[in-house]
């Protein structure tokens, strides 16, 4: 098994390394567009057949970036102010204030995740550092690294992890391949700019702590934005913030205070006393059994079903126009019928998976059972343990908390795993 491993593993490095090749070259030397979500300010365009003849007998085609009528010069605009002297803030609530929709809010459909109310600061940063708006395909900008979970047991095997790679290893095309919407000159005083503010000598940020706790650290949200809440220490104790303002502009959309605050002691008494009472032993299974009637009832399964039609409709239209195809009807005019019905092939698989992936796990009996034994003896030892151990113990119980400060409410809500244990698993799993 051993050799086979090793062999299999070396076989699957060849091939990456392989392919990473060949994408390298088609993106220095083709300038070609290799897929990925299209930069705030482009839309995508066809740039006609694939090379390879058997691709392009599928239907497949070529894709290359073109400029947003209604974006681009948004992108223009904010090189514009950022190299007046504007900073990322005064930019993200100069547009926020002009009624410009922010990237998420532009795109709503790829972005259900984010509130969109406004621009943030993360947003505009992020379109002054990229290098594609120059008209150059840039590949290679971040990469997935395998590194093991432990060096001294590597049966435990890896995890993937994201880093961005250094600019000057970043794949650049010899010669611009689509628009550009702002010249190399523009580009690069604006990273000389970015760059002369990063190595200020009092824009550097202080170490930060690395000894400090927070029991409820990414469980508790702010109900106002929804984000989750920053742990922070104050008078020698640890907090709970939210500072949506500092990230987002201002909107009349989202009255949201300047600062969010709570003290972790006033919500641990009531948290831990609130699941002693519904983990308690004798109102355990009843509490379970809830859960199992909660998450049968509540998924949607409307657009499911939607979803399941739509790419059984698709699979048949594309069946039959390659039928027409085959039987001698114009290849253009097929080709575009059957790119079309693929289009709403892939929008239809990704709503059918958003909505899989939205729904709650169904508790089965047998996992009742097992978790009316494990989360007896979590409840005992969170009265216990102390502050700083509390951590796994409530996301054991699937905690989320929701704080209203308008209300001074906090509104919990438990989704217990199927596995819930005290120690960690060594795969992060």
């Amino acid at each position: 098994m051993s050799v086979f491993g090793g062999m299999s593993k070396g076989e699957r490095n060849r091939i990456k390394i392989r392919v990473r090749t060949a994408m390298a070259s088609q993106a220095q030397i083709e300038g070609r567009y290799l897929g990925g979500r299209p930069p705030y300010g482009y839309r995508i365009a066809e740039a006609g057949p694939h090379p390879n003849p058997a691709k392009a007998a599928d239907g497949k085609r070529l894709h290359r970036l073109e400029p947003d009528p209604d974006t681009a010069w948004v992108v223009v605009r904010i090189f514009t102010e950022y190299l007046r002297g504007k900073g990322y803030y005064a930019i993200a609530e100069s547009l926020t204030c002009d009624g410009i929709p922010c990237p998420s809010a532009h795109d709503r459909a790829r972005n259900p995740h984010r509130p969109g109310h406004a621009w943030s600061k993360g947003a505009v940063r992020a379109i002054l550092a990229n290098p594609r708006y120059t008209g150059h395909e840039v590949w290679n900008k971040q990469r997935k690294d395998e590194v093991l979970l432990d060096i001294d047991d590597v049966t435990l095997g890896h995890r993937t992890k994201l880093a961005r790679n250094a600019p000057e290893q970043w794949i650049w095309s010899a010669q611009p391949v689509h628009e550009p919407l702002i010249s190399m000159a523009t580009f690069t005083r604006a990273q000389a700019k970015r760059q002369a503010r990063r190595t200020q000598p009092h824009l550097e940020r202080k170490p930060r702590p690395t000894d400090r706790s927070y029991a409820l650290r990414g469980l508790i949200h702010c109900a106002l934005c929804h984000r989750k809440m920053q742990g922070t220490f104050n008078n020698g104790k640890p907090h709970y913030r939210c500072r949506y303002t500092a990230e987002y502009a201002k909107t009349t959309a989202l009255d949201h205070p300047l600062t969010v605050y709570v003290r972790e002691e006033l919500l641990l008494p009531a948290l831990d006393k609130w699941i002693a009472t519904t983990f308690a032993p004798g109102r355990l299974t009843t509490t379970l059994r809830a859960l199992q009637e909660q998450a049968t009832q509540s998924p949607d399964t409307t657009a499911a079903a939607a979803a399941q039609r739509m790419i059984a409709e698709c699979d048949r239209r594309i069946t039959q126009y390659r039928t027409a195809l085959d039987a001698g009807a114009n290849p253009q005019l097929v080709t575009t019928w059957i790119n079309q019905a693929q289009t709403e092939k892939a929008s239809a698989q990704q709503d059918l998976l958003a909505t899989t992936t939205a729904r709650p796990e169904i508790l089965t009996t047998e996992h009742i059972q097992h978790m009316v034994t494990v989360l007896g003896a979590i409840t005992d030892r969170l009265l216990a343990a102390s502050p700083e151990r509390k951590r796994p113990l409530y996301e054991g119980f699937g905690l989320k908390l929701t704080l209203d400060m308008q209300k001074r409410v906090v509104t919990i809500e438990s989704q217990p795993s199927e596995a819930c244990t005290y120690q960690e698993c060594p795969r992060g799993t």
